[in-house]
């Protein structure tokens, strides 16, 4: 909305409302951060079992994402792969990060079938997004 917010107002320095909200935004969005229709395909390529084949199909799917949701994923991961270089203070590792937001960037249309299968999924292509940052997303 068009609501002004005073970051330093003392209601934001909790950390964990700001996370809060970030993960909040993304569940509420009508549609994924990865559209319901590239969900299939982001679960096929992660299941792959060459490495260099499932890092190149990966990427390849990313730079297929729509414009928007590929620069706010840029935007988002680099923001992430800085907290995950805070690990030690903030116990957000790489596997953490992926377990909070695996199910919130990249969900089925539909929540038949095996969710937790699914989740395992889901939080490997978020794992590995991470892991490569800089090779899907060279500066």
């Amino acid at each position: 909305t068009d609501e002004h917010l005073d970051l330093d107002d003392g209601r934001w320095e909790d950390i964990h409302v700001i996370t809060g909200a970030l993960k909040l935004f993304f569940r509420e969005l009508p549609e994924p951060l990865v559209p319901f229709g590239h969900f299939d395909k982001f679960i096929a390529a992660i299941k792959m079992q060459e490495p260099m084949r499932r890092g190149r199909c990966i990427r390849d799917l990313v730079y297929s994402l729509p414009p928007a949701n590929h620069d706010t994923m840029k935007l988002l991961f680099r923001h992430l792969c800085r907290v995950i270089e805070y690990k030690e203070e903030n116990r957000m590792s790489v596997q953490s990060i992926a377990i909070v937001f695996g199910p919130t960037l990249l969900r089925p249309a539909s929540e038949e079938g095996n969710m937790a299968m699914h989740m395992v999924f889901q939080n490997q292509v978020v794992e590995h997004i991470l892991n490569q940052y800089g090779n899907i997303f060279p500066d």
